[in-house]
């Protein structure tokens, strides 16, 4: 296949994962009650002194990461 099919397929990919992703934030937007635990995880650093506050959602960002590696290796195999 030509390089633009290819770039074309991966541009169509990126495009239905953004769709799902949207589609699945607009659901949680709704039902944000259920999941609010997202992105106050254990292991999520949060700081927070006097008037200053920093947060770095260590677990989330890592729980993300594994499910989306498991995605694009269940859609994007060779």
């Amino acid at each position: 296949m030509s390089e633009l099919g290819s770039l074309g397929k991966l541009l169509i990919g990126f495009g239905v994962v953004l769709v799902l992703v949207g589609g699945v934030l607009w659901l949680m937007g709704s039902a944000s009650d259920r999941f609010s635990w997202i992105g106050h995880l254990p292991g999520d650093i949060n700081i927070q002194r006097g008037n200053w506050r920093f947060y770095f959602p260590l677990t989330t960002s890592i729980l993300v990461s594994v499910i989306l590696t498991i995605l694009f290796s269940l859609f994007f195999r060779r």
